[in-house]
């Protein structure tokens, strides 16, 4: 069976380069400038911005259904040594979590915009700091696994198949 794979790269990957942080980036900054808009929008009494904040919301919530699955097949691929298995784990878990928490308040959000588009409730503001507080620590945990870790470094990569961190 695995010989219908395409072969592994210097990067441990069957494609060029690492999806996961290209499809995630997109992902982060709709969140953070749908709260952004969320806030200056309440603030300033400007309910178009909602508008701007529900899209972007609406997008990001499809985007990172496809940026977990990004993440799956290049965590599987990564072959982590044992100094990174406990940030990748917590990284994965955080990640599936803030899938659901982020389709929740998507739907949250679509009722209240469904009931009145020109109003937003305090409590939904408050979720959206905690879920913007969410989206931070989780990019402290890729830049950990990147920046840090090396994961999908040619580098490393290249020390994992030569058996250095065995």
């Amino acid at each position: 069976m695995l010989d219908y794979l395409p072969p592994l790269n210097e990067h441990n990957l069957p494609y060029p380069d690492t999806m996961h942080p290209i499809v995630v980036h997109f992902v982060i900054a709709m969140v953070l400038f749908a709260v952004l808009c969320d806030l200056i929008g309440y603030f300033t009494k400007n309910p178009r911005l909602y508008e701007v904040s529900w899209w972007n919301l609406f997008f990001a919530t499809i985007s990172i259904f496809i940026a977990v699955i990004f993440g799956q097949i290049e965590a599987g691929l990564a072959q982590p040594y044992p100094a990174a298995v406990d940030i990748l784990s917590l990284h994965t878990l955080i990640g599936w979590s803030l899938s659901g928490i982020l389709a929740g308040i998507t739907a949250w959000r679509y009722i209240i915009r469904s009931r009145n588009p020109k109003v937003l409730p305090i409590p939904f503001l408050g979720a959206g700091l905690v879920l913007a507080g969410i989206v931070f620590f989780q990019v402290y945990l890729g830049d950990l696994l990147v920046w840090v870790y090396g994961l999908h470094t040619v580098e490393v990569v290249k020390a994992t198949r030569e058996g250095f961190f065995q």
